[in-house]
């Protein structure tokens, strides 16, 4: 009887254990499969995949700017728990990655407004505003959450909301869209300080440096890593590529879209000679020392991972220059044939390569380090890449 009485209290502690661990495993699972609130995932901003239900209440363009008409882009959506709701600050800014714009976007799906909706995906900013990013499951409605039942988190209506520092340099073009964005974006940032064309070296030296290597600059068409002192006009060394090649215009190096270092990027010298004043388009064959490139008689195509930051350069260079200031008014369009008309293409592409690579940390690094310490001034299209499609629908 002695053996038996010791026995079972430790059997009972070892069932209370299991049942504990059960229960909580239970709970756990259980609250994973509870999609979150608007509310709840705009106070969960900590970077964790999650589920969130809400409605399809408007299409974001600034942290406290949402379009619920008039659709200018599929690149983003804002959801809330009411399908009325107007106040930004109880909005989820929603990315749409490429993946996800044909079926969700409100400028090609304007009637999916007020659609009841579940986003799965990482709770993090987007337009420095609560969002979710890099969704893998869009689907409609609320999902089945299975037999087992539990307390959803604690419900909070408390948000932080802040003002981006890139906001308040676009304050006068927020909300537009159209003309009337692009006449308020070109006020803005042809306020500038130009540089020489000898200061351009220096410029490229730390907006183009590699993030592994604070010796060397990364070439845009190649990719490859090279001393920043390797520089000139011999073989293998880099020079300063022109990306709105300088004959579509006629402006050459003087100071001014000359030596603008938002569209001017180290190259290869090889690799720049081939590109020469080439318009963009796919297609060709392969570039010498530039393996993933490609030209024929009339277009380069660069690699992959920098035919978006091509794109923006251009559409930079459209606003930026107007006519107005004694330059060419600059314009891309459906041409590979421009010549030293100042024009570029093609469009059609540019726009698809723009939307097919958004900008990546070396852009927006280069972006910052622009308007801190050379130019002051700001490429848009890589702080808002939706404002292409605005611009040129």
């Amino acid at each position: 009887m002695q053996l038996t009485i010791r026995v079972r209290p430790r059997l009972a502690a070892v069932a209370a254990l299991l049942l504990v661990a059960f229960i909580a495993t239970t709970a756990r699972s259980a609250l994973a499969a509870t999609p979150l609130t608007v509310a709840q995932a705009i106070a969960t901003q900590d970077g964790t995949s999650q589920a969130v239900t809400g409605y399809i209440v408007g299409e974001p363009v600034a942290t406290s700017t949402v379009n619920r008409s008039g659709f200018s882009g599929d690149l983003a959506i804002a959801l809330a728990d009411t399908a009325s709701e107007t106040g930004t600050s109880r909005m989820l800014y929603v990315q749409l990655t490429t993946q996800w714009r044909s079926a969700w976007g409100l400028r090609t799906n304007p009637s999916r407004l007020g659609a009841k909706v579940t986003v799965t995906g990482q709770l993090t900013a987007y337009f420095s505003h609560p969002g979710l990013k890099s969704p893998t499951a869009i689907t409609s409605g609320t999902p089945d959450p299975g037999p087992t039942t539990t307390t959803p988190p604690p419900t909070t209506t408390t948000t932080t909301t802040t003002t981006s520092p890139t906001d308040t340099y676009y304050a006068s073009a927020l909300g537009k869209s159209g003309p009337a964005l692009r006449s308020s974006l070109h006020s803005i940032i042809r306020n500038q300080t130009v540089l020489t064309y000898d200061q351009v070296w220096d410029a490229l030296k730390d907006t183009d440096q590699d993030p592994a290597n604070s010796n060397n600059v990364i070439e845009i068409y190649s990719g490859r890593s090279i001393a920043k002192s390797d520089h000139g006009g011999g073989v293998d060394q880099w020079n300063r590529e022109h990306v709105w090649a300088k004959s579509h215009g006629d402006f050459g190096t003087a100071n001014g879209p000359g030596t603008d270092v938002h569209h001017l990027r180290p190259e290869d010298v090889t690799v720049n000679s081939d590109r020469g004043n080439l318009d963009f388009d796919n297609g060709g064959s392969t570039v010498n020392q530039c393996s993933d490139c490609w030209r024929d008689g009339d277009s380069f195509e660069p690699r992959d991972a920098v035919k978006g930051d091509v794109a923006r350069m251009v559409f930079y260079m459209a606003i930026r220059y107007e006519g107005d200031d004694g330059w060419p008014d600059l314009e891309p369009n459906n041409s590979v044939a421009n010549g030293t008309a100042p024009a570029i293409g093609k469009l059609t592409v540019l726009k698809a390569w723009s939307a097919g690579d958004p900008p990546d940390a070396f852009e927006k690094r280069r972006n910052q380090v622009i308007y801190d310490t050379w130019q002051h001034n700001r490429n848009p299209f890589v702080d808002h890449p939706e404002w292409v499609s605005s611009i040129w629908p």
